[in-house]
């Protein structure tokens, strides 16, 4: 070997590392303009699906037999301490596994980071998945009898084509091998070309209940079986109001002053998407490193997003100051994601230090409890909402997507959804915030009817999964009171005698066609 190669000769200097950086930044721009990594990603799990469909008649891999539980994956994106996609996974399972009964139901959910979801999901195996996750996914879903699909951006490029890649990777491996594929409590929307002809291809034997008929349309003109659904989020019990009073004591509140819940986002750096270019040059310079999500995946990032998201704080703290400027409240600010951190920071800055809570600090229990303890509630995101709303809490939303707008129209309150770009913002939350607060009670009354209809059709859900599971294996031995014969609150798991009583008090409304 030729030493020359290896050492830099001492009056090479400095031009020789300039030289060298110029090459290596070439090279860079090379690798990012022929790699598309979203792409390689799709098309590796593409052919992993394929290999699974060839493999079928030689090893089915595992296939139920009567006399066993049923061995169910959960395929999602659990372990980012997403407090809204965490409580919804968590009803899913309680529902399932009430619907299946302990003694049929094996149940597993992926994580990505196991010490974020520890706390969580305790009645079910939690398998790490790697950030690399297509051969995972074949080997994992070999070895269950079938999958449910549980993220609520299922198959959308707004947030993360690789998200919606795992979605259609799981389903797809599960129908190649003749085994349950479910997306449950799902939303299907705008889709890069790519991502939508995977859909097409790899769901088509997957039946997929959707939390909206905006995307049962969608799936529709795919050619993907769908049923009618909703989130699952709306059964979930939190912590009592008091471990969130002694919180709120704790930072600084009087017990008197209406607390006002602010839930702000990070609204303008998504999509998340993988770049090989970027990740090279964070390696060797540091660069890109607030973007920086995790593995080769980036936040879209530029300085017009940080203008408009330093706008989006700034209009929510002056349309608050003015509405704190009539009305003696205390405010806080609460990260529904961890990733709200820097969000949360702004703001709670611009309008004089609230307190924070964010989720990598408090468990989901917390959360939760935190947010039905206030009397107002503006959120940009839609679980914060849904949580809320079981808490009868007055809320609106400020909205980067469909979700917010649509769950305010269903509500029959659209004026309280707001886009994040609106360029009246900041007098659109004044008024909105003063709105909730003048008519807590007439909102509460709209908000126990929503509330209501959800869990209703979070029991017709279930009637759907028990239809499909006997459709799939006669033997299986669910209770025969069970499906779409039954009573669709009868496929609801347990609820808190908050939710009974609500449930006892609009049951008929409800009911009525």
């Amino acid at each position: 070997m030729n030493t020359r190669d290896h050492v830099i000769d001492a009056d090479e200097g400095p031009g020789f590392f300039s030289r060298l950086g110029r090459r290596l930044r070439a090279e860079v721009e090379r690798i990012g303009e022929h790699v598309d990594a979203d792409l390689a990603l799709q098309a590796s799990m593409a052919g992993l699906v394929e290999v699974a469909a060839s493999r079928y008649a030689l090893d089915p891999g595992a296939q139920w037999s009567p006399g066993e539980p049923l061995r169910l994956l959960f395929a999602g994106y659990a372990g980012s301490r997403n407090t809204g996609a965490d409580v919804r996974v968590e009803e899913m399972i309680r529902q399932i596994r009430f619907l299946l009964g302990d003694e049929l139901a094996d149940l597993s959910i992926l994580t990505i980071d196991p010490a974020n979801t520890a706390p969580y999901f305790r009645t079910v195996k939690q398998l790490h998945m790697p950030q690399v996750f297509p051969k995972f996914v074949l080997d994992t879903v070999h070895q269950q009898h079938g999958v449910i699909a549980c993220e609520g951006s299922m198959f959308k490029s707004k947030f993360a084509n690789a998200l919606s890649t795992l979605m259609v990777g799981a389903l797809g491996v599960a129908a190649a091998e003749n085994k349950i594929a479910v997306g449950y409590g799902g939303e299907a929307g705008t889709m890069d070309p790519s991502l939508e002809a995977l859909v097409r291809r790899y769901c088509r034997d997957a039946l997929i209940i959707c939390r909206n008929q905006e995307s049962r349309r969608v799936l529709d003109r795919l050619g993907v079986a769908s049923e009618s659904g909703t989130d699952t989020a709306w059964t979930f019990t939190p912590h009592p109001a008091s471990v969130a009073e002694a919180l709120l004591r704790e930072h600084g509140w009087d017990g008197r002053k209406p607390v006002v819940a602010l839930c702000p986002i990070n609204a303008f750096w998504w999509p998340v998407k993988p770049d090989v270019r970027k990740l090279v040059e964070k390696q060797l310079t540091g660069a890109h490193a607030r973007a920086h999500y995790k593995s080769m995946y980036f936040h879209a990032a530029s300085a017009d997003i940080d203008r408009k998201q330093r706008a989006y704080v700034e209009a929510i703290a002056e349309g608050f100051r003015a509405f704190r400027s009539q009305v003696d409240c205390f405010p806080i600010c609460v990260g529904m994601e961890m990733l709200d951190r820097s969000a949360c920071d702004l703001l709670s800055e611009r309008i004089g230090g609230a307190p924070l809570f964010i989720s990598d600090d408090y468990d989901m229990y917390t959360m939760v409890s935190l947010i039905r303890r206030a009397d107002m509630l503006v959120s940009s995101r839609y679980h914060a909402c849904v949580c809320s709303m079981g808490g009868g809490v007055p809320s609106g939303g400020i909205t980067m997507d469909e979700r917010i707008r649509n769950l305010m129209a269903d509500r029959g309150t659209p004026d309280l959804s707001i886009t994040v770009d609106d360029p009246d913002l900041a007098a659109k939350v004044e008024r909105m915030l003063h709105r909730l607060h003048r008519d807590a009670d007439a909102l509460r009354a709209g908000i126990d009817r929503t509330v209501a209809e959800n869990l209703h059709r979070m029991g017709q859900m279930g009637q759907i999964f028990v239809d499909h599971l006997r459709e799939r294996h006669p033997e299986l031995p669910l209770r025969p009171e069970l499906g779409g014969h039954g009573d669709p609150w009868g496929h609801l798991p347990p609820l808190s005698p908050a939710l009974r009583a609500l449930v006892e008090q609009h049951r008929s409304a409800v009911e009525t066609p």
